[in-house]
């Protein structure tokens, strides 16, 4: 059986850091708080006792990038990390996001006018308790609003120390390239996973412009965790969750690749941060890059 490359204090190391912006350096398996709220992404979760016992975890596992939105709740998320971890400690890179509102459980606006996205900024400084946001990331580009306009009010908040660097989310490469003619671009944050590669061309823009790439919804494993595939196979063989080797496959795939699975469950986070240890031969890599095929 492979090797796997284990930090048994902080698991987190095993996947290897990432400099941000060129400036942050973050563990490339982060973490992603949108399932702290309840159903629907609204409002307060279940056992919020829980939620911050997840959050104290995963800093304890060695994960220095939290990935979390004004949209989660709203606020939710932002609230419940700042109660978990304030004081936040000096190499904790906290990304959020704005652009959307939220009108109701599953309900999602976009919505780029600059006044609203200088709002939503100034009130995730205040819930989120810091003097500048290390990554702010665009949640969704608004049709009815030029990019420019959009990504120029970003670019404002950060020639005033607000922000740091600035990211954006489900985009194409050419929503890149038009953001990128107003400001740096930092990130992309697109639906990416073993299942779904519908971004790859997204994902290679971005490793060939230093541009991390963070995968949302990372676990998904579709069909490809029926029992004749080879995930479930090469599993089996490794005594390991069928999740992991969705998570090492991503980290194996590019080392601009941030995976930020997202958890209610401190077991379940233990398990997720675990994947970082995994190392896949080339043969199990490739079975796996060729099972979507």
């Amino acid at each position: 059986m492979p090797e796997s490359t284990t930090h048994p204090a902080a698991p987190a190391l095993a996947s290897g850091s990432y400099l941000l912006g060129g400036d942050l350096p973050v563990t490339r398996l982060g973490y992603g708080t949108m399932q702290l709220t309840g159903p629907g992404v609204w409002g307060d979760p279940a056992d919020p006792d829980e939620a911050l016992r997840v959050l104290r975890r995963t800093v304890e596992l060695g994960i220095n990038f939290i990935d979390t939105a004004d949209a989660y709740g709203p606020f939710t998320a932002d609230l419940l990390l700042r109660k978990a971890l304030h004081p936040y400690a000096d190499d904790l890179v906290i990304a959020t996001k704005a652009g959307f509102t939220r009108t109701g459980p599953g309900q999602w606006v976009p919505v780029g006018r600059p006044e609203y996205l200088r709002q939503q900024v100034e009130l995730s400084l205040r819930h989120l308790g810091l003097e500048r946001i290390d990554l702010l990331q665009l949640h969704r580009i608004d049709p009815k609003v030029p990019v420019a306009e959009q990504v120029g009010e970003l670019a404002a908040l950060q020639s005033e120390g607000k922000i740091r660097h600035i990211g954006l989310s489900e985009v194409t490469v050419a929503e890149i390239e038009e953001a990128g003619a107003t400001a740096t671009i930092a990130s992309v944050q697109n639906r990416f996973n073993l299942a779904d590669r519908a971004s790859e061309d997204v994902l290679d823009y971005a490793e060939a412009h230093g541009i991390a790439f963070i995968p949302w919804f990372p676990l998904a494993t579709g069909a490809l965790a029926g029992p004749d595939s080879p995930l479930t196979r090469i599993a089996a063989e490794r005594g390991a969750a069928p999740s992991q080797l969705a998570l090492a496959w991503l980290l194996r795939r590019s080392h601009a690749m941030l995976p930020i699975p997202g958890t209610s469950s401190v077991a379940h986070l233990e398990e997720n941060t675990a994947a970082a240890g995994i190392e896949l031969t080339d043969e199990e890599f490739q079975a796996l890059e060729d099972a979507a095929r």
